[in-house]
């Protein structure tokens, strides 16, 4: 099944005088359970197909279809429900409330939703014992180690049980152990819980774990090849 398909998007900022054309007529389809690496240069375009993908922006030209819908044609409110519903988001820094406990930051997507307080805790309990943490819930994150706090935002990422993660150089911060150790666990959620993992990183050992790689350079989409 196509989940993610983007026909020719371009996105063009303009910079005074000139533009910066950030993607350059991109085509690409990912299907439902697939993990991706994309790679690139800083400028080469992935961030900002990252972000169309996960409509925090819309293209200049193009069309980005998420499960056959245009993101281009929604509403500010349409697409934050999209976000919260069908995307986890995982980054570099963790992006955690540091007074807040573990737990209370995997409940937070669905504070949104006006989940109830007792399926919220219950949900939060299992989205943690996913990623391994039972026993640290009520850890505050100056508590946790980078690695633990990295798992932490994953959870918060599928509590909701988004069908896709996206997933921002989320290695970028840990040493080679811990990287290895939450590449595996983005592993298991692809194959065991069939998660859609797109994954930006500027190292091959990291992309390695993914079962294809595409590559940006100047914008547009210069290679898409598949892991043996």
């Amino acid at each position: 099944m196509k989940l993610i398909e983007a026909r020719g998007i371009s996105k063009i900022y303009p910079l005074g005088e000139i533009e910066l054309k950030a993607l350059d007529s991109v085509s690409v389809t990912i299907e439902e359970g697939e993990f991706l690496a994309i790679m690139g240069p800083s400028g080469s375009g992935k961030s900002t197909f990252m972000n169309i993908v996960g409509c925090l922006d819309i293209p200049t030209a193009g069309q980005y279809l998420l499960e056959g819908v245009d993101a281009g044609k929604l509403g500010r409110d349409e697409l934050a429900h999209i976000r919260n519903r069908k995307l986890g988001f995982v980054f570099q820094g963790f992006n955690l409330l540091p007074r807040t406990s573990a737990l209370e930051n995997v409940e937070l997507p669905m504070l949104y939703n006006g989940v109830a307080v007792k399926e919220r805790r219950q949900k939060a309990y299992s989205a943690l014992k996913t990623v391994g943490l039972e026993g640290r819930e009520n850890h505050h994150p100056n508590q946790l180690s980078g690695g633990q706090q990295q798992r932490v935002a994953i959870a918060r990422a599928i509590v909701n049980r988004a069908p896709i993660i996206l997933a921002d150089e989320p290695t970028g911060n840990l040493d080679t152990h811990t990287s290895r150790e939450i590449m595996e666990l983005f592993q298991k959620l692809n194959g065991e819980a069939g998660i859609t993992v797109l994954l930006v990183t500027h190292e091959p050992d990291i992309a390695a774990y993914s079962r294809r790689v595409i590559r940006f350079l100047d914008g547009r989409l210069v290679s898409d090849e598949k892991m043996q």
